[in-house]
């Protein structure tokens, strides 16, 4: 079996999907690796790197995918919305972050057309097992990180206090909204720094890892009940509860110096959370990290990949921090992505089976058949899909 990696082609993405090193231990387990020159040079992995662990590496992409049978992609089909969709052969195995929630009814018809299986990792259940498979866990953690190295750097103000004999330097107040992995990875680094960190999520079972890191738990006056779904993940809310939460966390945000926000919602618009009002009543030269940029942001004033100065606040809104570390990002997401292939691998080939819910969780489409998982669970054929969109539309 060949695995092949035909590089990344969306504006400003430095990562690879596979390392070397991971190329390397796909090799000892009997396997092929087939890499386009050039796959790595962004995440500072060269092409003579993969030759020296036993890759072929191929001059052009077009060249991975007629050769490989399984490909690996940092961003694939509606992750990748720039690019036409790759040249997948019938019967190939696509993995990656492949944007189920943005992928079209035409692209699923045409990757069941071709037979493809295609393996969203974005999906990955919350299970213990799954852990070492999860990108997003992996990605997020990166983001925080940067994120608050991103706002430090802008920021008019040291993070940490000093006492020196010119006078006492208060530190920063950095206020952290979301305690997912970004968020408590952005608590932790604004904590190393020296700043004075507040955090708040919608989920109160998070108020212990919150306070474990050193930071101080907000509690808003709101009923939070029904906040979360059965795997951690926060679920939409009404607009009556958003307006509530905006009125009670009115007063925190304008007291901060940074404000890092990372709610997110898998296959929803952000939550809107912090107004321009109160990014208005912040000091001039106060910074805004939205880390929900992609998906509308967390902050009235954000835009996506740009810089706005809003009344004397620097609101960032960058959409692939990770991209911008892309040598440990790499690493990460190849571990994830071996370890996942791993967990699919039986005496050399892959085994798909939509008993396990690893599998049954991030296939896409399979052996001619249109899934959705995210949507609907369970195995749906086109035919079924075509029904139950008709019926949809006669309900509506």
């Amino acid at each position: 079996m060949i695995v092949g990696v035909p590089g990344e082609t969306e504006s400003g993405e430095t990562r690879v999907a596979l390392t070397p090193p991971v190329a390397k231990k796909l090799i000892g387990r009997d396997l092929d690796v087939c890499v386009a020159s050039g796959a790595g040079e962004g995440s500072d992995w060269s092409d003579s790197a993969y030759r020296d662990v036993g890759c072929a590496v191929v001059d052009d992409r077009e060249t991975v995918f007629e050769r490989a049978d399984v490909i690996c992609q940092i961003r694939g089909l509606a992750a990748n919305p720039d690019t036409p969709m790759d040249p997948y052969r019938d019967g190939q195995v696509v993995v990656g972050t492949l944007g189920p929630y943005d992928l079209d009814d035409e692209s699923y018809d045409e990757l069941a057309d071709r037979r493809v299986s295609a393996f969203a990792l974005e999906l990955m259940p919350r299970l213990s097992r799954a852990q070492s498979m999860d990108v997003l866990s992996s990605m997020a953690s990166i983001g925080g990180y940067k994120a608050t190295l991103v706002a430090a750097e802008q920021l008019p103000k040291l993070f940490p206090l000093e006492m020196t004999a010119a006078g006492t330097v208060r530190p920063a107040e950095v206020f952290v909204i979301g305690a997912g992995v970004a968020g408590l990875k952005a608590i932790a680094t604004a904590e190393r720094l020296g700043a004075s960190v507040q955090a708040y999520d919608i989920r109160l079972e998070v108020k212990q890892e919150v306070e474990s890191l050193g930071a101080d738990f907000v509690e808003l006056d709101l009923e939070t009940e029904g906040s979360g779904d059965e795997e951690g993940y926060a679920v939409e809310m009404g607009e009556e509860f958003y307006r509530q939460q905006r009125k009670e966390m009115g007063r925190v945000v304008p007291e901060s110096d940074v404000v890092i926000t990372t709610a997110a919602i898998p296959g929803r618009p952000a939550p809107e959370l912090v107004s321009s009002e109160m990014v208005a009543e912040m000091d001039d030269g106060s910074v805004i990290v939205d880390l929900a940029a992609a998906d509308g942001g967390n902050c009235e004033p954000t835009r996506a990949d740009e810089t706005v100065d809003h009344e004397g606040v620097t609101v960032f809104g960058p959409t692939n921090l990770p991209a911008t570390v892309p040598h440990t990002a790499s690493q990460l997401f190849a571990n994830n992505l071996y370890n996942f292939l791993d967990h699919l691998l039986e005496d050399g080939d892959l085994a798909v089976d939509t008993d396990d819910e690893i599998v049954d969780s991030t296939l896409l489409t399979h052996d001619g058949t249109i899934r959705r998982p995210h949507e609907r669970g369970g195995d749906q054929t086109d035919e079924e899909s075509e029904d139950e969109t008709a019926e949809d539309e006669a309900d509506a």
